[in-house]
């Protein structure tokens, strides 16, 4: 079976990387990597010549622009790629008759009730959310052959740092105290097993809408001392805060009761 990763570069993409081997083909758009192709999925012509060379049996697509406060001040250019790049993605894939999987998140849902189950009825309150959904129903209407694979809090070793738990420990090595809501919620996500999970999805006959996400529903305040345990961390750096003392530019979409079941 002949895979392709679609921004394998990225924090998932690299763990998806490790399960699926180095048979996998993986592409990157602005972090290079080595053994990586190129490609930009707002190029239409770009993700058809790499998908019709390669020609993958299996398109895994966890390429996107997460960053929900960017999003909110750079509307076209997220919808760029998280819109637009995913159609490319998927109007190739329809042609090729590729499996597709990819990754969504539960940002598509306003957050008053988690967690939810995969039937909930979305309700996106920013901008990354609408995106996503309008994605989402853009697979449903070309595809046949796919999974939306819905995510949350993903944490884990990263380069770059961006994740919560890296995050984390970063202000621990800096001692700098870091603000943490006492007021959200979610289901923290280890990516390698994330990556694992998807990979048993991907190569199964199951086709449709999946929520993949870490068995706990934990408030952001009780991560953060739960990971502080782990990595032997005098917690006193982390101070319980509210959503609104953040200061976010997306606050008012904040979510409190994030998280999938």
């Amino acid at each position: 079976m002949r895979v392709l990763i679609v921004g394998a570069s990225g924090f998932i993409g690299r763990a998806l990387r490790c399960v699926f081997g180095p048979s996998a083909v993986g592409t990157y758009c602005s972090h290079p990597a080595e053994g990586l192709r190129h490609l930009d999925v707002r190029d239409a012509a770009a993700v058809d010549h790499l998908l019709f060379e390669v020609r993958p049996d299996l398109i895994i697509h966890p390429a996107a622009q997460p960053n929900v406060d960017w999003c909110e001040d750079h509307i076209l250019e997220s919808y760029a790629v998280n819109v637009s790049g995913t159609r490319n993605v998927v109007a190739s894939a329809r042609v090729l008759g590729a499996r597709y999987v990819f990754f969504s998140t539960d940002y598509i849902f306003n957050g008053s009730s988690g967690p939810y189950r995969e039937d909930a009825a979305p309700d996106p309150l920013n901008v990354y959310g609408r995106q996503k959904l309008e994605a989402e129903r853009i697979i449903v209407d070309l595809l046949a052959d796919f999974l939306i694979l819905r995510v949350c809090g993903v944490y884990g070793f990263e380069r770059q740092g961006k994740n919560f738990v890296a995050g984390l420990l970063a202000r621990a090595r800096r001692g700098e105290m870091m603000k943490v809501p006492a007021d959200q919620w979610a289901n923290p996500t280890y990516a390698d097993n994330l990556a694992i999970a998807v990979k048993e999805l991907a190569l199964s006959t199951h086709r449709g809408v999946f929520h993949v996400a870490g068995p706990e529903h934990l408030s952001r305040i009780s991560f953060a001392l739960l990971a502080c345990g782990v990595f032997g961390l005098d917690a006193s750096f982390v101070r319980p805060c509210s959503t609104a003392e953040l200061g976010q530019r997306a606050a008012a979409w904040r979510r409190r009761r994030r998280g999938l079941s």
